[in-house]
């Protein structure tokens, strides 16, 4: 079994055995609250430690960052751009999962200094799987994945996660991509928010907060099938860059568009990014 397929069916069996066994069941002695406003739960601290376990023994040469460990100790983000790492993401949607409805997901990406190489990203509930590798393509269960067309009967819809952002932010970025895109609300979830930019139902997504566990699966996903994600500057999207913001399209045409309506009021955030998902 090839490396892809060994972290696929370690991700399924971690859902199954530790998430889906769980879900609707917690207790209110498994959720805590680890930053304001932001949860954790027991099976977020448990999957992450199957899946720790699970990928040192398929690549014991790759560093091991995840998010539970480093919301314990931040440290670990230290020279998080350098070398071989996997990035985990246990459960990805933690309040939908917690509130028992809505999106949530398990992340893992594989970096090469900043640039993710694989990654995989798992809908629990539904069983889908995207998938891709650096220059080789993306895959839904298996099936080549690309872009789906535009409905041009309608207009590109954005799903813009704002907030984190000052309210006078907010108004000012909502009101610009308005202007191009309808908005629909975020699934809260990044593990279908890139879904959603391949399969056609949002041409645009907009990120304040972007710890590299919650995007770097989804940009090479989105990159491999035809779409693009840069930072909010419009350079290229690595781990560790320091640069703020995502803005991931799923066109070039989607991408420019975006720029030319959001570049000014992106321009005028501070970047957000506390240890917390």
């Amino acid at each position: 079994m090839g490396l892809s397929r060994e972290v696929a069916a370690l991700m399924r069996r971690v859902a199954q055995e530790v998430v889906l066994s769980r879900y609707r069941l917690l207790g209110a002695a498994d959720i805590a609250e680890k930053s304001p406003g932001e949860i954790v739960t027991a099976v977020d601290r448990e999957a992450e430690l199957r899946l720790r376990e699970g990928l040192a023994r398929l690549e014991g040469d790759a560093g091991i960052v995840g998010e539970e460990a480093c919301a314990d100790d931040p440290r670990l983000l230290d020279g998080i751009g350098r070398g071989l790492v996997w990035l985990i993401d246990p459960l990805d949607g933690t309040a939908n999962f917690a509130r028992g409805e809505g999106a949530f997901g398990m992340m893992i990406a594989l970096v090469a200094d900043g640039e993710p190489v694989a990654s995989w990203m798992l809908d629990p509930l539904s069983g889908r799987m995207c998938h891709a590798e650096r220059r080789l393509g993306a895959w839904i269960d298996d099936r080549p994945a690309h872009i789906a067309p535009p409905d041009e009967r309608r207009r590109p819809v954005a799903a813009l996660a704002t907030q984190f952002m000052a309210a006078s932010d907010r108004l000012r970025v909502e009101r610009s991509a308005a202007r191009v895109f309808a908005l629909e609300p975020i699934p809260r979830c990044a593990a279908e928010s890139y879904p959603r930019l391949v399969t056609g139902r949002n041409q645009l997504a907009v990120f304040q907060r972007i710890l590299p566990w919650d995007h770097a699966a989804g940009v090479l996903f989105l990159a491999e099938a035809g779409g693009r994600a840069t930072h909010w500057d419009g350079e290229p999207y690595r781990v560790g860059s320091g640069r703020a913001g995502l803005i991931a399209a799923a066109s070039e045409d989607a991408w420019r568009r975006a720029m030319h309506a959001l570049s000014a009021p992106l321009s005028a955030i501070d970047r957000y990014e506390p240890l917390a998902a």
